[in-house]
C-alpha cells in the first residue's frame, strides 16, 4: 500500500494541476483508475493507451495537444525513454501510479520532473501490489466512488477490504464470493466490469464517449439503464460478448492435464479476457492464449509462478514478456508460436 505521505503527495500532484492529461491503461482497472481520479478532481482528459507493453512516444504529443500542464500515468507498467523525454522536454511535471514490480531508477535519475508512487517499491509492510484502481480510490477517499473501486479490483483479480460495505449498499450487485473472479463471472457489478473492458475495444471516439458517460454515473445501476448517452457503449458490449462466448467455448476443446493452449486471429484482440476465465474455469493448469495478427502474436498466460516460466522459455524464443507472478504478457514471431509452445510445456513439466 502507498504510505500516508505518499497519498497525500499525489493529492498535492492532484491539486496542484489545472489540465491534467491521464494515461491509463487500456482495461478496467486502468479506466476505472482514471474515472476515480477525473471524478475527484473535476477536471482533466483521460487518453486510453492501447500500444503494448508500454507507454511509446506518439502519445506524448497528445499532452500538447490538449494544452496539459501535468501528466498522470495510470496501471502502466512500461514507459518508453522517447516518452518520457518528450514530456520532459515540454516543461511537464510526469507522476506515475502503478502496481507492477518493474525499475524506475534510471527515469528518476535522469529526469527530475518525474514522481513514481508504486507499492511494490516500498519495503516492509507497505510493499504490496494492489490494483491501481485501489490505490486510486485510497488517494480520493469518496464513499459515493466505491462501486468503481471494487469494479476495477475484482477486474484485476483482487478483493478489497472495502467489499463487505459494498454489499450492504448493494446486495442486489453481489452474490456468494469466495475470490474475486467469483465476483467477476458471477455477480452483476462483475458483468459490468466486463462491459467496460469491451467497452475499451471500441473506436477511439465511443471510449471517450463511454469515458465521459461513466463520470456522469452515480451508482452502478445507471450503467447498463437505457438511453442515448451509453447507446454505443452496450451495443458493442452485446457485440463482443457474442463473439467471446464462441471463441471461449472452442478454446475449451484445446486443453491436456496440465496446459490450456488456444491461437486465434480477427480483427480483434481478447486474449487476456479469455485467458482469465479459461484459467479461472480450469484450476491448477496453466492457460495460454494467442491472439494471432500477421507476424507477430501477443499471448496472455496465466498459473502458478508463470511469470518465472515465461523467463525461461524466453531465453529460447526469441520474444519480450512480463507482468505478475501468475499473470503475463508476451509478444513473439508468429512463425515461433510451435516452438514456444512446446519450449512452456516442456518447463512445466520440470
Amino acid at each position: 500500500m502507498l504510505t500516508k505521505k505518499q497519498l497525500a503527495e499525489v493529492r498535492e500532484h492532484l491539486e496542484n494541476a489545472k489540465n491534467p492529461i491521464f494515461y491509463f491503461d487500456n482495461d478496467t482497472d486502468g479506466l476505472c483508475s482514471y474515472i476515480l481520479l477525473r471524478k475527484f478532481l473535476g477536471r482533466g482528459k483521460g487518453v486510453a493507451v492501447r500500444s503494448f507493453p508500454g507507454l511509446d512516444g506518439g502519445y506524448a504529443r497528445r499532452a500538447s495537444e490538449l494544452g496539459a500542464d501535468s501528466v498522470f500515468i495510470l496501471d502502466k507498467p512500461v514507459l518508453s525513454k522517447e516518452f518520457v523525454e518528450i514530456i520532459d522536454s515540454f516543461g511537464l511535471p510526469l507522476v506515475w501510479i502503478d502496481h507492477h514490480d518493474v525499475p524506475c531508477d534510471e527515469f528518476e535519475k535522469e529526469f527530475k520532473n518525474i514522481f513514481v508512487f508504486n507499492p511494490a517499491r516500498n519495503s516492509g509492510k507497505d510493499k504490496s501490489d494492489e490494483p491501481t484502481t485501489y490505490l486510486c480510490y485510497k488517494i480520493t477517499k469518496r464513499k459515493e466512488d466505491m462501486w468503481l473501486a471494487v469494479i476495477g479490483c475484482i477486474a484485476d483479480h483482487f478483493l478489497p477490504e472495502f467489499v463487505s460495505e459494498f454489499k450492504e449498499h448493494y446486495p442486489d450487485f453481489w452474490g456468494v464470493v469466495k475470490e474475486p473472479f467469483d465476483a467477476y463471472y458471477k455477480t452483476e457489478i462483475g458483468r459490468i466490469a466486463m462491459a467496460m473492458n469491451f467497452g475499451l475495444k471500441d473506436s477511439v471516439t465511443h471510449v471517450v464517449q463511454l469515458q465521459n458517460f461513466l463520470i456522469s454515473c452515480k451508482n452502478p445501476g445507471e450503467v447498463f439503464a437505457e438511453g442515448p448517452s451509453n447507446y454505443s457503449f452496450r451495443r458493442k458490449y452485446l457485440d463482443i460478448k457474442r463473439k467471446y462466448d464462441s471463441l471461449l467455448e472452442k478454446a475449451g476443446n484445446f486443453s491436456n492435464e496440465k496446459v490450456v493452449f488456444f491461437e486465434y486471429g480477427g480483427e480483434m484482440s481478447m486474449s487476456a479476457d479469455l485467458s482469465n476465465e479459461l484459467h479461472y474455469k480450469n484450476p491448477g493448469k496453466y492457460v495460454l492464449v494467442a491472439y494471432k495478427k500477421g507476424e507477430v502474436s501477443n499471448i496472455s498466460l496465466r498459473g502458478k509462478n508463470v511469470k518465472k516460466i515465461l523467463e525461461k522459455v524466453l531465453k529460447g524464443v526469441d520474444g519480450t514478456g512480463g507482468g505478475h507472478d501468475d499473470a503475463v504478457g508476451a509478444r513473439i514471431k508468429t512463425s515461433d508460436l510451435e516452438k514456444f509452445k512446446e519450449v512452456f510445456e516442456e518447463e512445466v513439466k520440470k
